[in-house]
């Protein structure tokens, strides 16, 4: 059901993009309106994110690990996995945001003919997740010649090296076809992967639709319609400088692929898809693992004026029961008992 409802969504939101592109009259608002209400709720609901997660007290070093942590020093310590010091924590967090290093090291249950459970890897989810990462930011630094004038070096650089496999004209630019098939890869699990299928949501198909049919757009537009490329950035370049214009002769599929974008510029911020920030500000990636050498004191103690029940205290309270289960007990009972 989830799958019908995202389906039907994208394609009517597509209809819209496509009217909106059709009647020259309503090119205004899809092509200036949309784009600064979209780019206003994007930075403001990603300031709105970030500031709740900063707010928000860590009552306990939460620190997921998968190594040795730091004790003796005869016992070697697995400085990645288990970091010590921030700057540990940094890297292991670089090594997570960069290369995804807990997906590559994975593992997936499942029955087999036999009915009995095997463990495998999860070796091309991996790596369609990272290829899909990559080169939805790739595609989207190199969309940066359509927002400045000059083109900045980097960009030029970045579209360069995406298009070393040109042979003729057009230009082809390996990462949006390598978008698009990882996105396609995701979805394709989400569909026949039985486990994956029962716990997924149309929340869940439907970013994965969305990019989609952006990525789809985008090549259609570059291979098949050619737009009018200068009409486009002169539009772009326009809507950045705050003196926004709609030129004349801009295709309808352009009105389609930029209507998208603005779509999922105002679904990131309340959606799952806001993990790009909120990686950064996650417990158990962030925090060193220094529990033995440091203790990690609650920030609500404080302003809720907590309580720490001590032993003394637990063994008051439960001292029939510990006498009935022959535990030792360690205060002197009162009154001779």
């Amino acid at each position: 059901m989830g799958i019908l409802i995202s389906l039907i969504a994208i394609v009517v939101l597509m209809l819209i993009g496509y009217a909106g592109g059709s009647v020259e009259a309503l090119h205004p608002v899809f092509g200036i309106a949309l784009p600064y209400i979209a780019i206003v709720v994007f930075i403001v609901g990603i300031i709105v994110r970030i500031l709740k997660w900063a707010r928000t007290p860590v009552p306990f070093n939460i620190t997921t690990t998968c190594g040795q942590q730091k004790s003796l020093d005869f016992i070697h310590q697995n400085k990645i996995d288990n970091p010590y010091t921030g700057f540990q924590a940094t890297l292991r967090m670089a090594f997570e945001i960069l290369f995804f290093r807990s997906l590559f090291r994975n593992t997936k249950a499942e029955l087999n003919d036999k009915q009995r459970l095997v463990y495998g890897d999860s070796k091309w989810l991996w790596a369609f997740s990272l290829a899909f990462h990559w080169s939805f930011l790739i595609v989207v630094l190199r969309h940066f010649r359509f927002f400045t004038e000059p083109v900045p070096g980097f960009v030029r650089y970045i579209n360069s090296l995406d298009s070393f496999f040109q042979i003729g004209l057009p230009i082809i630019t390996i990462t949006g076809f390598v978008l698009v098939l990882a996105v396609g890869y995701l979805l394709f699990r989400r569909f026949f992967d039985q486990k994956v299928r029962y716990i997924s949501l149309a929340s869940d198909y439907f970013p994965l639709f969305l990019i989609l049919s952006i990525g789809l757009t985008g090549i259609w537009m570059k291979y098949i319609d050619k737009v009018n490329l200068e009409g486009i950035k002169e539009m772009t370049v326009s809507i950045f400088r705050f003196n926004p214009v709609v030129p004349e002769a801009i295709e309808a599929s352009f009105f389609i692929h930029l209507f998208l974008v603005c779509i999922l510029l105002i679904y990131i911020p309340m959606s799952k898809l806001v993990h790009m920030p909120g990686i950064f500000f996650t417990p158990t990636r962030n925090m060193a693992n220094n529990t033995r050498a440091k203790r990690h004191v609650n920030p609500w103690n404080e302003d809720f004026k907590m309580h720490h029940h001590t032993y003394e205290e637990y063994e008051d309270e439960f001292r029939d029961f510990m006498r009935g289960c022959d535990l030792p007990l360690e205060k002197e009972e009162k009154d001779g008992k």
